[in-house]
């Protein structure tokens, strides 16, 4: 009887170990599971959305500066690219009416923390200074809707005329990439300077340009 039992214990351990073999036999190893588990995480992953062009990382100064350079399609001497641009609050402006005037195009996005920061010197450095004279300040918003616009006008309670380019139609013709940008256009309708980026200092010399510009126009 016992040696019936020892037999029964036996055949049931090597049934046992059979069923464990094969199950590892079936089953891939250990490089093959990360490999299925790799392509299981690649398929299930959602799509990263792009990344903006104008939102770069830090990067080397004098690369940035060739960029913003290699991406400006209208340059100082340059004949301003006419347009016309549908206004906020209706209406519409077009360049080559503002002839005989001193005129500073703005490229900017509400996203935009350098735009941004330098719409907040407009009002009193642009605006405010230069009311009376022949001088235009021509902010065009690029690539936003009408409402999102309205969202960041009623934000930060900014009322001077801002320009729709929801398509980058106008933006295009100036640039390929990068803001905020400037380019100021003289009373021939040529570009005096064009600017990238902000920086206090260079927002300083624009001001003094436009300055000097209306001045010889008296």
């Amino acid at each position: 009887m016992t040696a019936k039992k020892r037999n029964g214990t036996l055949w049931i351990l090597l049934v046992l170990a059979a069923g464990v073999a094969l199950l590892v036999w079936l089953l891939p190893d250990g490089e093959q599971r990360r490999e299925a588990r790799a392509v299981a995480d690649t398929e299930l992953a959602e799509p990263q959305p792009e990344v903006l062009p104008d939102a770069t990382a830090e990067s080397d100064p004098l690369d940035e500066a060739a960029q913003a350079a290699a991406a400006t399609l209208v340059r100082a001497g340059d004949a301003a690219p006419d347009f016309t641009v549908s206004l906020f609050d209706g209406g519409s402006v077009r360049l080559s009416d503002l002839r005989g005037k001193t005129v500073l195009v703005n490229f900017w996005a509400t996203w935009c923390p350098p735009c941004r920061e330098e719409l907040t010197r407009v009002q009193a450095e642009l605006i405010d200074r230069f009311e009376g004279r022949d001088f235009v300040f021509l902010p065009v918003s690029r690539g936003e809707t009408r409402e999102t616009v309205a969202r960041f006008r009623e934000q930060t309670g900014y009322r001077f005329p801002m320009g729709l380019d929801p398509e980058q139609t106008i933006y295009k013709m100036y640039a390929t990439n990068f803001i905020p940008r400037n380019f100021l256009v003289g009373p021939d309708g040529r570009v005096i300077v064009a600017t990238t980026g902000y920086e206090p200092e260079e927002f300083d010399a624009l001001v003094e340009t436009i300055r000097k510009s209306l001045d010889k126009q008296q």
